[in-house]
């Protein structure tokens, strides 16, 4: 009914049904803004990845051990903790379940696991 209004006042109305109104817009307006600053700094931060270092993460986040993704890919373990590192530095990551949620904020597709 609304068409994606925030709210519609029915007549007679009062000032301060206006006023509730139009704050009420406001603050989700905020929330709104907010969440795609957030979005924003991510996909910028993401972008800011090579692609190996967004290789591990992928393989990171899926639940990968260090040994397992250097032997995917081909590399040492110690490359594979310094990529890590790098993604969690750049991803402004302060621990692998934040890391989880900020890849899941931006929908990055996860790879299958290969067999080991």
């Amino acid at each position: 009914m609304k068409g994606g209004a925030f709210d519609f006042l029915v007549k007679p109305f009062s000032d301060q049904d206006v006023i509730d109104a139009v704050n009420g817009a406001l603050v989700i307006d905020q929330r709104r803004r907010e969440r795609m600053q957030t979005q924003t700094v991510l996909k910028r931060a993401y972008e800011q990845l090579t692609r190996r270092e967004r290789e591990v993460l992928a393989y990171v986040v899926s639940g990968a051990l260090n040994k397992q993704i250097a032997a995917w890919l081909g590399v040492s373990v110690i490359t594979v903790k310094l990529h890590r590192a790098a993604v969690m530095k750049k991803m402004n990551a302060s621990s692998l379940a934040d890391l989880v949620r900020k890849t899941g904020a931006l929908g990055i597709q996860l790879p299958v696991m290969p067999e080991s």
